[in-house]
């Protein structure tokens, strides 16, 4: 990446393995899944009534009471996600003088953002219920916002931007983010991204698509198998994961600990589909090879690949496919995993959720596994690190994203520990 070395100072995360950081990477290691039945409206009348929610969480320990009917779920889960990673880099934002907090930025991405604030404000106006609708139902529920109310509660004056990109929304805020820092735009960015979209009209919606995984809702935890030739769907999923982005040179001045490099991005679009990637996987390979150029890295310098995949049975088969065009005869050699198989599919958070297992696997010596994984399908033939985490150091990893309007992303890392 031309410019400043991007130094990821910060991470806090709130998941449906565990929320915070030392949970998740424990959840991440033991191979956990976070799918159950829905518990967040009553799922009876759906077709799929199974999904990846975030548990044991208060959304007043991130905002009063009286904004939270004001705010989408989405807020108070990113807000709660920010602050762990604040503090994760050591950075006390009210001690932050103005001049100082006019450098720091938020660059957030999300898929569905205020989605399921909408679904219910819709519900209070056409019910007439108007006395329990926000008076910001249309400020609320536009996807700008959600950076605002972030920049708001920390009292940061830089940019406040949302990229909405799909699936590769937080990957896409995160390739951004860095090269603000890289080139010099600014000083701090909290960035990353959430989604909290587990609604029943969303629900409906996928199911209408029939890309939802339907053969396992008496068995929730093996729902969401990815490159297993048993997969029929995803698993919707939500959750928040946040990152601190700063100067290389910086962070070692001030002595804060580096949990990794941001070292390369690169974005593709197909330009094929509404939902569907081109079957030659040509464009996510060149996302792959982009990151990789950026960084000023081959293929054999990888170690690590987490996969965007979904579950879904063309996606995977495609990754899998690009994957070998980017990484040439090294794709076989080298182990990859999709959390996904854990978390369900968070949308828009996909990437900063792939990210954050990585860089908590490569700090912990370990590779989080692909659970469920019992039957590979024979067009899916790299090794996914089936069903158990495995011991490793890498200090190179590449992190895959896929988005509808056949959208692709990748981010390449660089261990911390290896700085």
């Amino acid at each position: 990446m031309r410019g400043r070395r991007v130094a990821l100072t910060g991470l806090g995360c709130l998941t449906p393995i565990g929320n915070g950081v030392p949970a998740f990477t424990e959840a991440l290691r033991a191979g956990l899944s976070g799918v159950a039945r829905i518990a967040l409206f009553d799922p009876a009348a759906l077709d799929v009534t199974i999904a990846a929610e975030v548990k044991g969480f208060d959304p007043e320990s991130a905002l009063p009471p009286k904004e939270l009917r004001h705010v989408a779920r989405v807020v108070p889960l990113s807000i709660a996600a920010s602050a762990e990673a604040l503090a994760c880099a050591g950075i006390d934002t009210g001690s932050l003088s103005l001049e100082e907090r006019r450098r720091v930025a938020v660059v957030f991405g999300t898929g569905g953002g205020p989605v399921e604030f909408f679904e219910k404000m819709y519900g209070h106006w056409y019910r007439g219920d108007l006395k329990k609708a926000s008076v910001y139902s249309i400020p609320t529920g536009t996807m700008g916002t959600l950076s605002s109310e972030i920049s708001m509660r920390f009292g940061l004056r830089g940019r406040s931007h949302v990229i909405t990109t799909g699936c590769t929304s937080s990957a896409d805020a995160m390739g951004y983010a860095a090269r603000l820092v890289a080139w010099g735009d600014e000083e701090l960015v909290l960035t990353g991204g959430g989604d909290a979209v587990i609604t029943p009209g969303i629900m409906t919606g996928f199911s209408l698509m029939q890309i939802l995984s339907t053969s396992r809702q008496g068995a929730p935890r093996t729902a969401s198998r990815p490159f297993d030739s048993g997969r029929d769907g995803f698993v919707l999923g939500e959750g928040a994961w946040m990152f601190v982005l700063e100067p290389l040179e910086r962070a070692r001045a001030r002595g804060a600990r580096v949990l990794a490099e941001v070292c390369g991005y690169g974005t593709t679009c197909d330009a094929y589909h509404r939902v569907r990637l081109d079957e030659s996987g040509e464009e996510p390979a060149r996302a792959m090879k982009d990151a990789l150029a950026d960084a000023a890295l081959s293929a054999r310098d990888i170690g690590y690949v987490q996969y965007h995949g979904t579950s879904t049975l063309l996606n995977d088969r495609i990754e899998t496919r690009a994957t070998k065009v980017a990484l040439g005869d090294a794709a076989a050699s080298i182990p990859g995993s999709s959390v996904k198989s854990q978390i369900g599919h968070p949308q828009g958070a996909s990437g900063a959720a792939g990210v954050a297992a990585t860089i908590l696997g490569m700090l912990g010596g370990f590779l989080p596994p692909t659970i469920n994984l019992e039957t590979p399908d024979s067009a899916c033939d790299l090794d996914y690190v089936p069903n158990e985490a495995r011991a490793a150091e890498i200090e190179f990893a590449l992190c895959n994203g896929i988005a509808f309007g056949s959208k692709n992303s990748a981010l390449v890392l660089r261990n911390g520990r290896a700085l």
